[in-house]
């Protein structure tokens, strides 16, 4: 999410910005996964509730994306996700209460996490894990499961990008080398910081990051 507001910050068109951030992420999001699998942050019951409606989702949101200006609905994603970010802060501030297994309305989750995460060139993990953080779930097996499930995700948005918007994408190579070299190297990182912090402090800095970038993406998008 925050790469895609930096590339329409410089100028590029929506689609374009999403498309470049998904096909570098296809790369970025392999290695997360396999990381994140590795050190045991992954869920599979979660994982596999979230793939196939998350695809679904996803692939309907990038040929929608070719076709209007997707930052007519990014206020509103943000201002969701501004709420779900007050909420988990609130839990972390509170008492540690034991986290639950959620398996309600999951795949319903994906999908909508996978369309708006064409949409709006990002929003994926920030929709859907912290929809399910702040309904309780673990934040490590919840961000392991939804980073592993986000290459399917974002596999297939890429293909779509690939086919629609395929001459504008390879002029645009350099930024999606770019973005692939810097999530190559952040991605295992990620996932040890994952692991080893303890429940609290990962669910207030999840609130934290989910506040402060809504704020932005709300504020560039009304100035």
């Amino acid at each position: 999410m925050s790469s895609n507001t930096f590339l329409l910050s410089i100028g590029l068109p929506p689609a374009l910005a999403s498309a470049s951030v998904h096909v570098a992420e296809t790369f970025t999001t392999a290695v997360s996964g396999v990381s994140h699998w590795r050190l045991g942050n992954v869920n599979m019951e979660l994982f596999k509730k979230l793939i196939l409606p998350g695809v679904l989702g996803a692939v309907v949101g990038a040929y929608i994306l070719t076709q209007i200006d997707g930052n007519v609905i990014k206020p509103y994603i943000s201002g969701y996700l501004l709420i779900m970010g007050v909420v988990i802060l609130v839990k972390a501030l509170r008492k540690q209460e034991e986290p639950k297994e959620v398996k309600d309305h999951v795949s319903i989750l994906g999908a909508i996490g996978g369309f708006f995460d064409a949409i709006g060139g990002g929003g994926w993990g920030p929709i859907v894990t912290t929809t399910l953080v702040a309904r309780g779930t673990h934040p490590r097996y919840t961000i392991g499961s939804v980073n592993a499930s986000e290459f399917f995700v974002t596999f297939a948005q890429s293909v779509v990008f690939i086919f629609t918007l395929s001459s504008d994408l390879l002029a645009n190579w350099q930024v999606i080398v770019g973005l692939l070299v810097g999530g190559v190297i952040a991605a295992p990182v990620a996932a040890v910081v994952t692991k080893k912090l303890p429940v609290r402090t990962l669910m207030a800095m999840v609130g934290l990051l989910i506040i402060g970038l809504s704020i932005r993406t709300i504020y560039l998008a009304l100035i």
